[in-house]
């Protein structure tokens, strides 16, 4: 006599797995009868042990392929995701370079303002010429007036305009 969970198992697999695969025997017998050229209006069922066969196939191809497309999203999303990380990281060295670049922009602005400020060349060379001039200048009035010796008689001439022409 057979166990309860036997039977179970049994009904089970009657009901709910046989079923699909005796489909699909159907229908890929009909397909394969077409595809020759013959009109097979019924086509004889699979026995239980065919259709066990079958089903363990099928499902074997089914776990395969379901393994290999979990693997292709696994992929695409790690793929994805380290595209999104690139994408990030590059974003961020262009802020810090725009950053830079206006950081520059301010320096080069601050620079341009001091040039702008400074006299140009000739007008220094103008400004060291006449300090030199009013150094010149005071140098000449803080000397004490030399000694003016006596002025002899010869030196300041005759005394009266009308005296000493004849």
């Amino acid at each position: 006599m057979a166990s309860p969970s036997l039977e179970r198992a049994f009904s089970f697999s009657c009901w709910c797995l046989f079923p699909p695969f005796f489909v699909y025997h159907w229908v890929e017998m009909r397909a394969k009868m077409r595809l020759m050229g013959f009109n097979a209006e019924t086509i004889k069922p699979l026995n239980e042990e065919a259709a066990a066969e079958l089903g363990a196939e099928l499902l074997g191809e089914a776990t395969i392929f379901v393994v290999a497309c979990g693997c292709l999203v696994l992929e695409y999303s790690r793929q994805k995701m380290q595209q999104r990380r690139k994408e990030g990281e590059q974003l961020a060295a262009w802020d810090a370079m725009r950053d830079e670049v206006d950081h520059l922009a301010l320096v080069l602005e601050a620079l341009q303002a001091q040039v702008q400020a400074t006299p140009p060349p000739g007008a220094l060379e103008e400004l060291q010429a006449q300090m030199r001039e009013v150094r010149a200048k005071l140098c000449i009035q803080d000397l004490p007036p030399a000694p003016q010796a006596e002025p002899t008689p010869e030196d300041e001439g005759p005394l009266d305009p009308g005296l000493g022409q004849d």
